[in-house]
């Protein structure tokens, strides 16, 4: 029997263990795996142990795994060509079943990508946190195993097609997103910001990029040379992941720690610097703060400063969406997708938005960046339920959760989503689960509410860019010469673009009185006429 059949065909004994571990030793306790306790202080990991023997080190035989109809052709067209296989053996190994963010709560992890839909039981206890891929870049393997599939399966380096197959044939369970999978698909043309059609590695230059422009622009807000700023660090796969999964047409509402969303739909450095200076080039002519960025070319929705007005927009604009699609059944799908954080689910705009969404059924996704605090305020004291995906069947709305530090499983949870949003023409709700390493804004200093341990831990375990550079390491697609050669180009796109911008001129006068009315009304025509006169009188030279 090859080696498929054979793991296909052996039954080997599970059992429900809890396990945790103090200076290297391990302890067991008969405990349901459900179940979790602490012991002296020290909370436990839930896992389940299986022993595995090694089979015979072949290319497994099994067929493509049962995925939708739509995907069966293009499945067995994917394993028409397999990877080179080095090795094929399992391991017997202890995987975690819960997983702890900002709050400290252990919540349940799950390997199935399942929206529950307003109809379905809802979770027991907590809601699970669908996840791909863990912190150590390997893929997860099904909920009811608790081994590690260690197949050395080597994929050309940069061949998304070949790497898409070497994951199915590692991770079956996972086909279905693997095949659905943007990230894995190469572009039709070369992307202008990276000069390769390559995806994935455009994904991963981009979580790059927007972390040496946050690192750049803040410490040029200490400079004095611009007014305010706000990081997005330890949140960038939940950019990348999303935005990777929508449509051009799709209209974006973002909150203001959604620079990457921007970045991937084509926003340049130029453009960001531009806006942070309110200079002349300046899409919104100097009148917004910093980071308050907008782009008609690319859907995006300028921000706006007050908390949570978005959501409600949003709805709307799926509303205009529906109602195109029944006029002109031929047109081209579009949803829209609103992102907010923990905090901005504490606003009136949310439950009106979230009641008017679920009762007219608009086609959109609530993403719910939940990164554990709302400037100073730790979800703890925010909320005393589940999160905010636990409000979603409330309002009669499908929902899931999702590792927003799992650029694969964000891209997956956004992709479905969308699908069935457009399919049911109703809201879905995803609540991304991720820690803020950074302040809230330029304006915050966060130990003054948060121990600085907590932020460090963070970071070194669940970095989001960490855990994609590990995963493309894994394969040899990159290595740290290679990630140092990136981080330095970027650094020095991003220096010239915030020079260029910070010499340019401001905007004229004249914009500040334009956009609000189509033609400009009397009383607007009398106040400009005074600005300028009272400039003139003292030789103000910003005309």
């Amino acid at each position: 029997a090859t080696a498929g059949k054979a793991l296909a065909s052996r039954q080997t004994s599970t059992e429900a263990r809890c396990f945790s571990t103090t200076n290297d030793s391990r302890t067991f306790s008969s405990l349901p795996h459900h179940l979790s306790q602490k012991n002296n202080g020290m909370v436990s990991v839930l896992v389940k142990s299986t022993k595995v023997p090694r089979p015979i080190a072949r290319i497994p035989s099994a067929k493509p795994p049962k995925m939708k109809n739509q995907l069966k052709e293009k499945a067995n067209t994917a394993y028409e060509t397999k990877p080179r296989v080095d090795a094929l053996h399992r391991k017997e190994e202890h995987v975690p079943s819960h997983v702890s963010y900002a709050g400290n709560a252990a919540l349940p992890i799950t390997s199935e990508l399942k929206i529950v839909l307003p109809e379905d039981d809802t979770p027991s206890g907590t809601w699970p946190v669908f996840r791909m891929m863990d912190e150590n870049g390997n893929f997860r393997q099904m909920d009811t195993a608790r081994h590690v599939n260690s197949t050395n399966i080597i994929p050309t380096k940069n061949d998304l097609s070949e790497l898409q197959t070497a994951l199915m044939l590692q991770y079956p369970h996972f086909a279905d997103q693997f095949l659905s999978c943007d990230l894995l698909k190469r572009s039709k043309n070369d992307y202008p910001d990276t000069q390769s059609d390559n995806t994935l590695l455009r994904a991963h230059r981009q979580m790059i990029r927007l972390r040496k422009m946050d690192t750049i622009l803040h410490n040029a807000q200490r400079q004095g040379r611009i007014s305010f700023y706000m990081t997005h660090h330890g949140e960038e796969a939940i950019h990348m992941g999303s935005s990777s999964a929508l449509k051009p047409q799709d209209c974006v509402f973002a909150q203001y720690r959604e620079a990457g969303v921007l970045m991937w739909r084509g926003f340049s450095l130029d453009q960001f610097c531009n806006q942070c200076f309110s200079n002349d080039l300046d899409l919104g002519k100097g009148r917004q703060m910093p980071v308050h960025y907008g782009s008609r070319a690319l859907n995006y929705q300028t921000v706006s400063s007050p908390l949570g007005t978005q959501i409600t927009q949003a709805v709307g604009a799926a509303y205009k969406f529906k109602l195109d699609a029944a006029i002109d059944p031929g047109k081209e799908a579009a949803i829209s997708i609103v992102y907010f954080g923990d905090g901005a689910a504490s606003t009136v705009d949310f439950h009106s938005a979230c009641n008017f969404a679920a009762t007219l059924k608009t086609p959109m996704i609530f993403f719910c960046r939940n990164n554990g605090y709302a400037i100073s305020t730790p979800v703890e004291d925010q909320y005393a339920g589940d999160g905010i995906i636990s409000r979603a069947p409330g309002y009669g709305m499908a929902g899931i959760r999702v590792d927003g530090n799992d650029l694969f499983a964000v891209h997956a949870a956004v992709a479905k989503a969308r699908e069935l949003a457009l399919e049911s023409s109703a809201p879905v709700m995803i609540e991304a689960m991720t820690y803020r390493q950074g302040h809230h804004s330029t304006s915050d200093d966060s130990s003054r509410y948060r121990d600085t341990d907590e932020v460090q831990t963070a970071t070194d375990v669940s970095d989001p860019l960490v855990r994609l550079s590990r995963f493309l390491k894994h394969f040899g697609w990159i290595d740290d010469n290679a990630a140092a050669s990136i981080e330095d180009e970027e650094r020095i796109d991003v220096l010239r673009a915030m020079e260029a911008a910070e010499t340019r001129p401001d905007p004229k006068l004249d914009t500040m009185f334009q956009d609000v009315y189509h033609e400009k009304p009397p009383h607007l025509i009398r106040q400009e006429e005074e600005l300028k006169r009272h400039m003139k009188k003292y030789n103000n030279p910003h005309q």
